[in-house]
């Protein structure tokens, strides 16, 4: 049994980079929230850190694990609790690894990010034309960013809050009715992140799918 939904986990993922990058790069960037996304953009360039995630439907799921990303395009983002699941990007392939299923997922990075909860920590690229973008703020703690799709997109809004420099909650509402919920925690700045690290592997008897 998968811990999230496949489509949900690739949503999530994939807009909450475009949002993140479209964010930093706003050449008419707003002071607050904005600036303090724009300063962990730049000066973020791999870090590693652990999060829990909701997503509230018509039923509430709850998860957990942690991440590492390497700029631009790289990360592994693990799924340890309730069930065990892994995402893998090298720059290029995302691989999204199901232990229950022996089985792992490949897709082009490309088509993943156009539409994916780990993206927004490691966007790059100008993507400022996606999203009209809002200072939205402070409350509970936090400067949010309010981020709202100019075209089509699996999205409503993003809503991302910033603390102590870096991005501390991140709100994601989709069409479907859905919002996912993500909390980051212990983040490490710029940490030595082996090249291994964004190779993915399979365990012997795993199939894939493409």
């Amino acid at each position: 049994m998968q811990a999230i939904k496949y489509s949900n986990i690739t949503r999530t993922v994939a807009s909450f980079g475009v949002a993140l990058s479209a964010v930093c790069l706003m050449t008419n960037a707003q002071a607050g929230a904005i600036e303090d996304l724009q300063s962990f953009n730049s000066n973020f360039k791999t870090a590693s850190g652990n999060f829990t995630q909701q997503v509230k439907g018509k039923t509430t799921k709850s998860s957990s694990g942690s991440f590492t990303f390497s700029r631009p395009g790289k990360f592994r983002w693990i799924y340890t609790s309730p069930y065990e699941q892994v995402l893998v990007s090298d720059g290029k392939t995302l691989s999204i690894y199901d232990k229950d299923l022996k089985q792992v997922t490949k897709r082009s990075l490309g088509s993943a990010i156009g539409s994916s909860p780990a993206a927004v920590l490691f966007g790059s690229g100008d993507l400022s034309k996606n999203f009209a973008l809002t200072d939205a703020g402070e409350r509970d703690g936090r400067n949010w960013v309010y981020a709202k799709p100019r075209g089509q997109s699996s999205f409503e809004s993003v809503n991302i809050g910033m603390k102590n420099g870096v991005p501390d909650a991140v709100v994601l509402f989709d069409n479907f009715g859905q919002t996912t919920i993500l909390f980051f925690s212990g983040f490490q700045k710029n940490p030595n992140v082996p090249a291994n690290t964004f190779i993915f592997t399979p365990p012997a008897g795993t199939r894939t799918s493409k």
